[in-house]
């Protein structure tokens, strides 16, 4: 599948793009409601957690505390590539941003505060430039 295991490169081409809606993280004792298309799910003890578009949990009534911005990093990573949400955190960090990651099978995908996304985004072009260029 031709995924990208090398730091530097899965730096230089993450290529981050950003997602124009609004996403909240919430937890239901059973399935997602109706009307609900979480784009994450995880299973805890706790409860089933779902990252849903924040107009969905509002029509569904679903509790929430943090409005996140989406970020999806466009290179194919490999699942086992090593370094990658250790840098992008490290860069968000040191701008004050946090982040929560996910990882699907062909994209990492972050989601950071919605009002400081365009500002998460920026900064993870300028990791993206330092680290170089190389084709896709």
């Amino acid at each position: 599948m031709n995924a990208e295991r090398d730091l530097t490169r899965l730096l230089a081409g993450m290529r981050p793009e950003l997602d124009p809606g609004r996403y909240v993280f919430t937890t239901v004792d059973g399935p997602a409601p109706a009307g609900v298309a979480p784009v994450v799910t995880v299973t805890e003890r706790e409860g089933l957690t779902l990252v849903v578009r924040q107009e969905e949990a509002d029509a569904a009534g679903l509790a929430y505390d943090y409005v996140a911005g989406w970020i999806t990093l466009r290179i194919h990573s490999a699942l086992d590539a090593v370094g990658l949400t250790a840098a992008v955190a490290t860069e968000l960090a040191e701008a004050g941003l946090s982040c929560n990651v996910v990882a699907g099978f062909h994209h990492d995908h972050l989601f950071v505060e919605h009002a400081r996304a365009e500002e998460a985004l920026t900064a993870l072009r300028r990791l993206a430039e330092r680290s170089g260029s190389f084709p896709d």
